[in-house]
């Protein structure tokens, strides 16, 4: 079975607007709608050819008139976008998948396929044991991949580790609806009543990959919760935005005295309390608030309330670069709000995961919350996404995760 669809029979063609070879000719995968001549008509998930003025082939990809990325590079100028390309990228991304994680018993929950950062543009593969949530970026990568081809191709070259692959759209116009909407594409249906079990670095966990935000948890924190996990020992740890509880069970496998996990969402305190019991902790060490995080910070600040180790791991607040300076005030207070809350020589570990948040922004925004909240930090490490989560050197922007973890004296 094909692995990519034929939309076109003949390959759209699109001209560069403005100078933009450089950059293409560097890697950088995507093309905005401003910098090209013209919009053809033509349905999502074309087959088209990016060229310069002058009628020069730039590169090979797909093509969607209605998205906020029109164009999607996979082949630069004489290579050959075809069903041979799409299977070798494929193998090439389980191979390094395999070099990271066989033979899986100590880690078999990861991401398989990461878009552009395997030269897949569009296509995300997220691995739970013996489930592979496939997810799509847009109405062009919809149309653009064969989804039963690429659940033959996990189911072989997963052979005898898969049960289920599931499928979740991911609408690029945000609409929550669409976000959540899925179907099976091979094995056993997954549902909320049966969440999968997957372990990650030892420490095990149960999912949602029906109802779950995303594909049901948020594979990018690992390395950064196995570093909290060895701050952990005989602390009081707050985790903020906590989800399912990845850095409480994670904190409390690693001998953490107490965890306090907030979130607003009571379903995923729900999983939160599952996954520190399935790890036979002990519960009378663990408590889920359902709160908003502003508010219990607030609450927290006023009665003068401390914890040792304190995770900041919120959802981005700039969708947009239009939100960058409203995201920037949100932030800074909610980091100075932590900071409070920290106690003398305690840990802070902050976090960001919006793109349009750069590195340097962020530890910007690190320095004024500190300093908004009169607390002097020294930095213990600098994390970010992890090995099976890799961007394009030329798209730095897609390095969208940052983890920076301070010391508080004061």
């Amino acid at each position: 079975m094909s692995l990519i669809n034929l939309v076109n029979e003949k390959p759209v063609h699109l001209v560069l607007a403005k100078d933009r070879v450089r950059s293409v000719k560097r890697g950088h995968p995507w093309i905005f709608p401003e910098v090209l001549r013209e919009l053809p008509r033509a349905p999502a998930g074309s087959l088209a050819l990016l060229k310069t003025a002058d009628g020069e082939i730039l590169a090979k990809g797909y093509y969607d008139p209605a998205s906020k990325l029109a164009f999607r590079t996979f082949a630069l100028q004489k290579d050959k976008l075809d069903e041979s390309l799409i299977a070798a990228r494929l193998g090439r991304a389980a191979a390094l998948r395999d070099a990271l994680f066989a033979p899986f018993d100590q880690t078999n929950g990861f991401r398989l396929v990461n878009g552009e950062g395997d030269g897949l543009p569009g296509l995300v593969v997220d691995v739970y044991n013996d489930s592979a949530v496939v997810k799509l970026d847009g109405a062009g990568a919809e149309a653009f991949y064969n989804a039963g081809g690429l659940a033959a191709w996990l189911q072989q070259r997963l052979s005898g580790r898969l049960d289920t692959v599931y499928m979740k759209y991911r609408s690029a116009s945000g609409v929550k609806d669409e976000e959540e909407r899925g179907r099976l594409l091979a094995g056993a249906a997954p549902s909320s009543e049966r969440p999968v079990r997957f372990v990650e670095n030892g420490v095990q966990f149960q999912a949602d990959i029906v109802q779950g935000q995303k594909t049901g948890f948020f594979l990018d924190q690992r390395d950064n919760r196995a570093f909290i996990r060895r701050l952990s020992k005989g602390k009081r740890v707050l985790n903020v935005f906590g989800y399912t509880g990845g850095f409480s069970v994670y904190a409390g496998v690693g001998g953490a005295a107490h965890v306090t996990t907030v979130d607003v969402g009571k379903a995923a305190l729900s999983y939160a309390d599952a996954n520190w019991a399935l790890n036979g902790l002990d519960p009378a060490r663990h408590v889920a608030a359902a709160e908003d995080a502003f508010e219990f910070l607030e609450r927290a600040g006023k009665a003068r309330e401390k914890w040792e180790v304190v995770i900041i791991d919120p959802p981005s607040f700039a969708p947009s670069k239009q939100a960058v300076e409203k995201a920037k005030s949100s932030y800074t207070r909610l980091f100075a709000a932590a900071a409070s809350v920290t106690a003398p020589h305690g840990t802070l570990a902050l976090a960001s995961c919006s793109s349009h948040i750069d590195s340097a922004m962020f530890m910007e925004i690190c320095d004024e919350a500190l300093g908004k909240a009169r607390r002097q930090g020294y930095v213990l490490g600098v994390g970010g996404q992890p090995a099976d989560h890799p961007y394009p050197a030329a798209a730095d922007e897609l390095r969208y995760l940052k983890f920076v973890t301070f010391r508080l004296e004061n």
